[in-house]
Parts: structure tokens; sequence; C-alpha cells
């Protein structure tokens, strides 16, 4: 099993992204990368009238180089949930098939992850080389919603919610052997299972360069998670959610070739890779997500190390019947424990010190949104 990892424009105090992609070289198969200030599911790289959006695109480039030389496969986003009024015209369909002609010429280009079936449809019809995969921001959860767009994709991304019901991943993934497609899994989602407002958040994201220009509503996070999680009556849901453990991803060998790990916006992005190369995780749970959770359960840490050897056996046959059942509960009791909070270190490029160093919460705790409109909307200490 390898690993494919969210690309992130180094701080001027670290090192490339490329030479961590060269650390974990023998794990990861794959980068994922968003193309400057195009929409995708997660903040844009750099905005279109910063002073330093050349620097920004001179470093992406050295790096696409630099983890091509390397041999690893290369995926473009183009992940987002609305485009607006250019959804389905002819100005995205060409701006779109300019940056994914000039990648072809620069580095080559193995895949294009996409929401959009016009984009889908785009790069099938104009760049029949390049694989086609569905965004896992999709949903494709039963075979039904893989048939409908098999004309479409090549791969797809599962659904978060089937990570802990392996009867259907296997159905899934029969389907996908069968039919000559390929399917790839999310272990790190920080994300709430079934998120009542998933869609009006990645609709928010897709628009954050818009929304961050004007004034927003001084209120919470516009995530949900973040005022769910205040109430500590609710911190037995994070246990409920889609993540998996790196001591559990092993059993997943037989359905996923490549599992996808979030760290795009990650403040340490070395320690969620490690981890999972590894197989194992001394630690506070949530330091290894996407968004991160940890400040939230202050002054207590979900220690990884807690968890009893039941769990994964238990959360993948339960059903998910979690109103009726009283075990995560039970296990949120037994990972609690007193301890400080940190994630970031060093922001994940070096090797980390002993100990664990405290970091600023605004790095640590990333959401998928700028500090910008978090600014706005008073929520910049969560994000």
């Amino acid at each position: 099993m390898k690993f494919a990892v969210g690309y992130q424009i180094p701080d001027e105090d670290e090192a490339p992204f490329a030479a961590l992609v060269e650390e974990f070289r023998e794990h990861v198969a794959e980068v994922y990368f968003p193309w400057l200030d195009l929409p995708s599911g997660r903040s844009p790289l750099v905005r279109q009238d910063d002073p330093d959006r050349e620097t920004a695109r001179a470093s992406l480039e050295s790096d696409l180089l630099e983890m091509r030389r390397l041999g690893v496969r290369l995926d473009l986003l183009l992940n987002a949930s609305c485009y607006g009024r250019d959804a389905y015209s002819l100005a995205l369909v060409e701006r779109t098939s300019s940056v994914i002609a000039h990648l072809m010429d620069l580095v080559g280009l193995d895949v294009v992850t996409t929401m959009s079936p016009l984009l889908a449809e785009t790069v099938k019809r104009r760049f029949p080389s390049v694989e086609v995969r569905a965004s896992v921001n999709m949903r494709l959860g039963t075979v039904r919603s893989l048939e409908y767009v098999a004309h479409l994709f090549d791969s797809y991304h599962v659904q978060r919610e089937c990570n802990r019901d392996l009867e259907r991943l296997s159905e899934l993934r029969a389907w996908a052997e069968a039919n000559g497609k390929h399917l790839i899994m999310l272990a790190n989602s920080g994300c709430l299972s079934y998120c009542s407002v998933q869609t009006f958040h990645d609709n928010l994201v897709s628009h954050e360069a818009e929304a961050a220009e004007v004034a927003n509503v001084p209120a919470e996070a516009p995530a949900l998670c973040w005022s769910y999680y205040r109430e500590r009556r609710n911190w037995v849901r994070f246990l409920q959610n889609t993540w998996v453990r790196p001591e559990d991803l092993c059993q997943y060998e037989a359905l996923f070739p490549v599992v996808k790990l979030a760290t795009r916006m990650h403040a340490n992005p070395r320690r969620v890779i490690q981890a999972y190369a590894a197989g194992r995780f001394a630690g506070n749970l949530p330091d290894l997500f996407e968004p991160g959770h940890g400040p939230l359960f202050a002054p207590y840490v979900i220690d990884n190390q807690q968890f009893p050897e039941d769990w994964f056996e238990r959360t993948t046959t339960c059903g998910q019947q979690c109103e009726r059942c009283h075990y995560c509960q039970g296990v949120l009791e037994q990972v609690l424990t007193p301890g400080s909070y940190s994630q970031g270190g060093d922001g994940g490029r070096r090797a980390e010190p002993e100990g664990t160093p405290r970091v600023d919460p605004q790095r640590s705790s990333r959401t998928c949104m700028s500090s910008a409109i978090l600014r706005q909307t008073g929520s910049d200490s969560l994000g």
C-alpha cells in the first residue's frame, strides 16, 4: 500500500515539499495539487492579485519537476464543488484546458481529480492519456453511483462514510475490478460523518476568493464541527467519524493499493505521512487529521495508544447504529487523557526534536478555509 499526499507551498524557512516526498519516496505513489488560484476543495495556493503569485508559481513548478524526477504520479485538482456562473461555460473549459496543456508540456500529468461532469468529459475528450478521477466530495458510496458516471471516470475516491463498512467496500471493489476501474480511500479526514452542512461548506470554499472580499457575518467558523465539538457531550461523535488509525490501515491492503492522506492544509504533513507509513502513532490522534480538532478537546488529548484491541473489529462490524450502542462512549473515557495539545512542531519538513513543541493554534488547527474568511467571521483562532 502506498499513499497519495497533498501538496503545500512551503514557508520561507522550510525545505521544498519535494524534499518531504523524497524522504518518504518508497511510500508515496502520488502527489495531488491545485493550480495557483483555480478554485478547488481547499483554499487556493495563492490569490490572483497576490504580489507573490509568480514566486508561488515558480515554487510549485520547481517542486513538480523534482517530484516527476522522483517518479511520483501527479494529480491536478479541479475539484471545486461550484464554479458559479462559469460552471457549464466555455470559459471554464478553455481555462482549465490551458492549465492542463501547460502542465502536460512542463512535467506531464497523470491524473485529474474533479467533481464536475463537464470537466471530466473535457479531460476525457481533450487529454485521453490522463486518468480522470472522481473527487471524494462527490460522496460515491454505492455501485449505482459509480455506474452512473462510469463513462466519465477511470477511478473513484470512495465516500468517506464507507470506510468502516468492509462489506460495502468489498462490493465496490468487486464492481471496480469487473469494470476496469480503480478505487481510492481517504484515511485521515477529520470531518464529521454525514456532515449536514458539507455541501454548504464545500461551496463556500469554492468561492473563498470572492467571499474574502466582502463583509462576512461575525460568528462561529462556517464549518459546523468547530461549534459542535464545543459541547463535551458531542465529543463521542469524533470517534464515530470516518478516519482510520495508522495501526488499522493494513486491514485495507486488499482493497486499496493507494490511500489518500489529507495534508494540503495540515500544519505537519511529515507527521501524518510518517505515522501512516510506519503503521503506528504515539500521540494525540486528532493531530493526524485534516481538519484537526485537537484544541477543542483541551485540556485533554485523545491518546492513540489507549484504544482497545477490539476497536477496529467492533467499529467495522457494528453497522454504525450509534444511537443504539454505547461502545464508543466507553472507548472515549478510556482514550481521553489529560495532556497538552500540539500539532505542528516545525511545520513537518524536518525531523522533530524530542518532546512535542507547542505551536500557534492558527496554523496547527487549520480548517479548509483561509485565514482571511476566518478572521472576518471571528473564528481566526480556529483555523
